[in-house]
């Protein structure tokens, strides 16, 4: 795995958590991943859809007391 970018989302609503991973994303290199943490209950929906639709692989995904955190892996 490549380098790890992480991204902080805490109390942000939709659609910024999905927002910041799009530009940090598009920040790092194919191979790279973001880890994104968030208080949105909407992005577990948010970025299942998002890396459906974008190719980029969901790595690993945790809710843990109101605390959302996605590793997202860029496709290209």
């Amino acid at each position: 795995m490549g380098d790890i970018v992480e991204v902080d989302a805490q109390g942000l609503d939709c659609p910024m958590p999905l927002l910041m991973a799009k530009r940090a994303l598009n920040a790092v290199g194919a191979g790279d991943c973001i880890r994104i943490v968030c208080t949105d209950q909407g992005s577990i929906r948010d970025f299942d859809v998002f890396c459906v639709q974008s190719g980029h692989i969901m790595v690993e995904s945790n809710a843990e007391d109101g605390i959302y955190t996605y590793l997202l892996k860029k496709t290209a």
